[in-house]
């Protein structure tokens, strides 16, 4: 069995690997993969953007623990869900909502059964080792979810505030939902909604042409583009976006239909 993580921990501590070696104490044959430990610390949109993307490229059956944690130690829940095709293990903190968007969900667990941590009395800072990766781990190795905890709600489980895109004409109204380490800044506008029409970005004052590839602009020109996650991005050819706008996630962009 798979069993992915995803943190905001980095590689320069210990914190990983004291996880993976928790799974391993629990069932060393599992499988384990790092989606990224590189999230900018406390970046819950951005750890949001990157589960959501990693997600549909794994076997059904994968477990997903993902430990971007502001908030630990707190009353927020820690919670695992059981999808149509895989599992999540996170803190109730919106993390999880990118997956959810795109794909059914089956149940729901608040993760209140000692029996499954590390230990019943887990440090108050690091429930990435005592509750997320022996819960994961357990998960893979044949646990049924219901065992873990109490039963919650789907419709209780917390969600980043970003819109849905709006259209009104031939405008589509979108924002920025994550920045990647190239400083391309991803919007929430599918490249569905553009696929074989003539588009393109417009931010404040001005407005950016869209092209095929990167380098089909002149080093440090913007442009905007599918990216290969599918969501239209605005880039720089060889260059920072993010840097040279100086925009953030949650800013608005509208998408422009050229001739409509």
């Amino acid at each position: 069995m798979i069993l992915t993580l995803l943190s905001d921990f980095g590689l320069s501590d210990v914190y990983v690997a004291v996880m993976k070696g928790t799974i391993a104490q629990i069932n060393p044959t599992l499988t384990m993969i790092d989606l990224t430990h590189q999230v900018p610390p406390q970046d819950i949109a951005a750890a949001r953007f990157h589960l959501m993307n990693a997600y549909p490229y794994f076997p059904a059956g994968t477990v997903h623990i993902a430990v971007v944690d502001p908030s630990v130690g707190s009353l927020r829940r820690a919670i695992a869900i059981q999808l149509e095709s895989g599992f999540l293990v996170a803190p109730d903190n919106g993390l999880v909502s990118g997956v959810l968007s795109q794909n059914s969900a089956i149940a729901a667990v608040e993760l209140t059964n000692p029996f499954y941590w590390r230990t019943s009395s887990p440090s108050t800072t690091f429930h990435g080792r005592d509750i997320f990766a022996p819960i994961g781990a357990h998960l893979a190795s044949g646990v049924p979810i219901r065992e873990l905890g109490t039963e919650i709600g789907l419709r209780t489980i917390i969600h980043l505030p970003i819109a849905n895109p709006t259209c009104i004409g031939n405008t589509i109204w979108g924002v920025i939902q994550a920045i990647d380490h190239f400083g391309n800044l991803i919007t929430n506008i599918s490249g569905d909604e553009v696929a074989g029409k003539s588009w393109s970005v417009s931010l404040e004052n001005s407005t950016y042409p869209s092209k095929s590839t990167y380098s089909d602009s002149e080093p440090g020109e913007i442009l905007a583009l599918v990216g290969s996650h599918g969501w239209v991005e605005i880039a720089a050819s060889r260059d920072n976006a993010q840097r040279q706008l100086n925009l953030k996630w949650g800013s608005a962009i509208s998408v422009v239909m050229d001739g409509t």
